[in-house]
């Protein structure tokens, strides 16, 4: 298999990831050309959708191979184990990706060693979470302030409950949160030097319930306990409820297995540059999408 893999349009932690990526292709045999193109390559790796800042030149490549319908191999920060593990599919992120989890065991999700917490029927806020506007997750979806106002009015057929507008950390909106009944904007605490928010936490401690599109805080929202309400493209949409209806009842499924296929999305360094995720990748491709 031939393989461009672009590396120079990543984040600063995106390096020692795609060196062991890098490294575990040439291992497999495959010839892997860095930040280059011949125009015969097979598929192309690119670090995530996010169309901002340096990672705004992936959309270029995303667009060029996608347009000859040749795969792209998505490699991105995981939402398991932040900074740690690092999330990698086929042709997208979270549930638009193709992760090659079909069929899994329960063995991966015990390294995580993450306690998946029963259901909280406590709380009271709903803790609305947006996200960047620039991924290619947000294509088809209107303006945020806009997409909040939605949900706001939604949630208020059937609660009186406290909203909070949660803004993803990079992605700057303003709304008149005057005009609803108590509805107040949080802005996160974030890290300068990476795209995380750092009180996500401590502000689920009061959360009856988290409202979000496709982003990782809802994932972090089910490991603890708190019902969510999510959009198909989320990797929490298994789990996760699918009309505001249910706000004041959420389901409260079983989580096991949902959490079994999670636990396949995402990588240590380590499995990486040993060749675990590709070795599962690269059969995927050439049996689907390799033509």
């Amino acid at each position: 298999m031939k393989i461009s893999c672009f590396t120079n349009y990543g984040p600063l932690n995106s390096k020692k990831v795609f060196d062991a990526f890098i490294k575990s292709m040439r291992a497999a045999g495959d010839t892997v050309l860095v930040n280059q193109d011949d125009g015969q390559c097979d598929v192309a790796v690119i670090w995530s959708v996010l169309w901002q800042g340096r990672m705004a030149k992936y959309r270029n490549i995303w667009d060029t191979y996608r347009n000859k319908n040749k795969p792209v191999v998505v490699v991105e920060v995981g939402g398991i184990k932040r900074n740690e593990t690092w999330k990698i599919g086929i042709n997208g992120i979270n549930r638009e990706a193709d992760f090659v989890n079909d069929d899994v065991d329960t063995a991966r999700w015990k390294k995580f060693n993450i306690e998946l917490k029963p259901w909280k029927q406590t709380g009271n806020d709903i803790i609305i979470c947006g996200q960047h506007t620039n991924s290619h997750q947000w294509r088809n979806n209107p303006p945020m302030a806009k997409w909040f106002d939605q949900q706001i009015t939604e949630i208020r057929k059937y609660t009186n409950k406290p909203i909070v507008v949660r803004p993803h950390p990079r992605n700057h909106v303003i709304i008149d949160t005057k005009k609803y009944k108590d509805v107040k904007m949080v802005r996160p605490n974030k890290d300068r030097n990476t795209y995380d928010d750092t009180d996500l936490a401590e502000r689920l401690k009061s959360a009856w319930a988290v409202v979000s599109h496709s982003s990782n805080p809802a994932m972090t929202a089910v490991f603890s306990g708190i019902p969510v309400f999510v959009s198909e493209a989320s990797l929490s949409y298994d789990v996760g409820n699918k009309t505001f209806q249910k706000i004041l009842k959420p389901d409260m499924p079983d989580r096991q297995n949902w959490a079994n296929k999670l636990a396949y999305t995402e990588w240590w360094t380590d499995e990486i540059e040993q060749g675990v995720p590709w070795k599962r990748i690269k059969k995927r491709l050439e049996e689907k999408y390799i033509k």
